[in-house]
C-alpha cells in the first residue's frame, strides 16, 4: 500500500470506527499487545485492520458495543499486525514472516499434496502462495491477500487454510480438462456424436504453438542475465527461494517477488509480440498479429500440448553459478 492509500485509509478510519473512540483505552492495550510498532505501523493503520475484521464478523446484522469489545479481545492482535505490515510491503515485517511460516508452510504442502515437505511439487505449491500474499497478482492494483485475514484464528491456521484451497482449485482445474464423457452417468447419457469420432482438429493449432514458441523465445532473450539466473536456479535446478536469495545477496521475500514481477514481465512481452504480428515474433515481414482471443487460445494450447522446453531455452545463456552450499539442503 502507497504512503497516498495509507493516509487515506487512516482518514477513512477515523470517519468508520465511533467504538474505537467509545473504547479508546482497550484500542490501545490491544495495539500495545500486537507490537506493531516493530514494524512501524501507525494507531491508524492498526485501527483500521481492527475496522475491517468488525466489519467482516458483524456484517449485516446489529450489534452492540459490549459484542465488539468482547470480540475484539478474542482477536489474535499480534498475528493481525503482522499480516497488516505484510500488505504494506513492510520488509521487515517479511522478514519475519519468512522466518516463522516458511517450514509451516513447506510442511502443509507436503501434507495437503500427501508428497511430503521435501518434494518439489509440495514447495512449488507453497511458494505459489508468496505472489498473491504481497499482492503481485493483479494487473491493476495491488491487493495482498493477507487483507482477508482477520485475526479470528492463528496466522498459521488461515495459511493451511487458504493453502488447501488453493491445491483444491489447481485439482478442479485440472479435471475441467478431462473429457466431458468420463461423467458418472455417461452410459444413460444419449452421445451428440458418434463415441468414436474426435473432435475436428484447429487447422492454426500449430501455427500458433509455434508463433508462441518464437515469442517466449524473443522475450526471454530480452531478460537481463540475473533475471535470467532466477528462472533457470526456480525452474531449471529446482533450488528454493531461500537459496536463491542466498545466491543472489537478497531476502527470499525479495526472490519471490522478482519471480513473480519476471513472470508477469514475460507474459507481457509474448502477448505483445503475438499481438504486434508473425514479423515482430520473427523479425521478418509476416502475417498480421492476433488477436486477445486468438492470443488465449495460445497459451490454451499450450498448457494442452507445450512444444516448448523451458530448461532448454533457460539454459542456453544461463550465466554460471557457485553451488550454495548447504543453503540446498
Amino acid at each position: 500500500m502507497q504512503p497516498g492509500e495509507i493516509k487515506a485509509a487512516e482518514r477513512e478510519c477515523k470517519a468508520l470506527t465511533p467504538w474505537a473512540e467509545a473504547a479508546e483505552a482497550l484500542v490501545e492495550q490491544l495495539y500495545a499487545d500486537s507490537q506493531a510498532g516493530r514494524w512501524d505501523l501507525s494507531k491508524e493503520r492498526f485501527i483500521q485492520s481492527l475496522e475491517g475484521s468488525v466489519r467482516h464478523r458483524f456484517s449485516g446484522r446489529t450489534h452492540a458495543g459490549n459484542e465488539i469489545e468482547a470480540y475484539l479481545r478474542s482477536l489474535r492482535v499480534e498475528d493481525l499486525a503482522l499480516a497488516c505490515a505484510c500488505a504494506d510491503g513492510c520488509e521487515a515485517a517479511w522478514e519475519q514472516f519468512f522466518r516463522t511460516y516458511r517450514g509451516c508452510l513447506y510442511a502443509a504442502a507436503g501434507a495437503i499434496t500427501g508428497l511430503g515437505a521435501d518434494d518439489p511439487r509440495a514447495r512449488e505449491l507453497a511458494d505459489s502462495l508468496y505472489a498473491d500474499l504481497y499482492g503481485a497478482g493483479s494487473r491493476t492494483e495491488r491487493r495482498s491477500l493477507f487483507s482477508y485475514f482477520h485475526g479470528r484464528s492463528k496466522l498459521e491456521t488461515w495459511l493451511r487454510a487458504v493453502l488447501a484451497q488453493r491445491h483444491v482449485d489447481r485439482v478442479r482445474a485440472a479435471r475441467r480438462l478431462e473429457s466431458l464423457n468420463d461423467g458418472e452417468n455417461e452410459d444413460q447419457a444419449t452421445p451428440l456424436v458418434c463415441s468414436h469420432a474426435d473432435p475436428p482438429a484447429d487447422p492454426d493449432r500449430q501455427r500458433y504453438l509455434t508463433l508462441l514458441r518464437k515469442a517466449l523465445d524473443g522475450a526471454l532473450s530480452k531478460l537481463d542475465a540475473r533475471d535470467r539466473a532466477r528462472l533457470s536456479f526456480y525452474y531449471a535446478e529446482g533450488w528454493t527461494l531461500a537459496q536463491i536469495g542466498w545466491h543472489l545477496g537478497e531476502h527470499e521475500a525479495t526472490a519471490s517477488r522478482n519471480l513473480e514481477r519476471i513472470r508477469r514481465e514475460l507474459r507481457g512481452k509474448v502477448e505483445e509480440l503475438l499481438r504486434a504480428g508473425a514479423g515482430a515474433v520473427t523479425g521478418t515481414d509476416g502475417q498480421p498479429g492476433l488477436s486477445d482471443a486468438q492470443i488465449e487460445l495460445c497459451f490454451e494450447y499450450a498448457v494442452e500440448d507445450w512444444p516448448f522446453d523451458l530448461r532448454e531455452a533457460l539454459q542456453k545463456s544461463q550465466p554460471s553459478k557457485a553451488n550454495p552450499g548447504e543453503q540446498r539442503s
